[in-house]
């Protein structure tokens, strides 16, 4: 590991103004330190955000709930005012990571955590996202299983790996940022992570000099029907083949509204607009999730050796839908 200086400041402002391009904050450090013994990540200060007057709790108000930067996982997914309003968040936490793993991550770290594909952590393949221009191993590599099938480029197939951020997609959440350069910034959630295009270094909009503060959601109708279903080859501790967060407010049997995503698709959280276009104001049946279903496969395009995601895809897709419909 590359040696670096540690500092804990005792306030928001003398964090931003510590941050640099070679600094990188530290919340729960649990990718943080496994890119660091990689040699992936090497920062030549780390900034300690615990203390830093960065929240770690949950602000409820009539218009919604903000959480705390430094909330960790755990404290998220166990909130009894999360179980109620926005019961999607907590289960999809809950599919993520181990208890100890929740019980250290943040809000904020979740956001910001790296891709957990093969080429990109194998230092001694080429990986655009490591090392911009060098190529894409896992583009003509046959370790696929991880990697995308909507969204990527000739740059990078690689695909964010929160369970959290799915569902912060489908619940349209807004993230709170403070810079030292543009102050206070909101950045919807469906802008904040980005495609790799032809920059895979970058994993997010979020400004080099700025930091995540909190993350809002507004109040909604989905409490009692959504539901989170993640494929993955392991019951726990395992990320995503692929998963669907689906949330419905119903009118009797009429879809009044609905909200769908999907991670291990992705460079980031993925929304199914046009299957929710569809669904809008149709009866919440089989035939229809079937129909919506097949709206979402004909969007993805599978590498060589992924194509069978589109089968798992479509299965998590429809008993995600259905589950949501039966409600809580």
């Amino acid at each position: 590991m590359k040696p670096f200086s540690f500092s804990r400041e005792p306030d928001l402002t003398g964090l931003l103004r510590d941050k640099t391009a070679t600094a990188a904050f530290l919340g729960g450090g649990t990718n943080l330190v496994d890119l660091m013994k990689k040699g992936i990540a090497e920062p030549d200060r780390i900034l300690y955000t615990q203390g830093s007057g960065l929240s770690s709790t949950l602000q409820v108000a009539s218009s919604g709930m903000t959480l705390g930067a430094l909330m960790t996982n755990s404290a998220v997914a166990a909130n009894p005012e999360i179980q109620q309003q926005f019961p999607l968040l907590s289960k999809a936490i809950l599919a993520g990571a181990s208890p100890q793993i929740r019980n250290m991550a943040t809000t904020a770290g979740n956001l910001l955590q790296r891709t957990r594909c093969p080429y990109f952590y194998n230092t001694s393949l080429p990986c655009n996202k490591r090392e911009p221009g060098t190529g894409c191993s896992a583009l003509q590599g046959t370790e696929q299983r991880m990697n995308a099938i909507i969204g990527w480029s000739q740059t990078c197939v690689a695909v964010h790996p929160s369970d959290m951020c799915v569902a912060l997609a489908a619940l349209d959440a807004q993230v709170l940022t403070e810079s030292k350069t543009g102050g206070l910034k909101t950045i919807p959630f469906d802008q904040f992570h980005r495609l790799p295009e032809t920059d895979a270094t970058r994993d997010s909009n979020l400004p080099t000099d700025a930091v995540i503060t909190g993350v809002q959601l507004a109040a909604n109708r989905f409490a009692r029907h959504s539901a989170y279903v993640k494929v993955r080859d392991r019951t726990s501790y395992a990320f995503a083949l692929v998963s669907v967060a689906a949330a419905l407010e119903l009118d009797g049997s009429t879809i009044r509204q609905v909200r769908l995503a999907s991670g291990g698709v992705a460079h980031k959280p993925w929304r199914w607009t046009a299957a929710e276009q569809y669904l809008t104001g149709k009866k919440a049946a089989p035939d229809q999730f079937a129909k919506a279903a097949d709206l979402v496969l004909a969007e993805t395009k599978p590498l060589a050796h992924n194509g069978f995601k589109k089968s798992l895809l479509r299965g998590a897709f429809i008993t995600a839908l259905e589950e949501a419909t039966q409600g809580a």
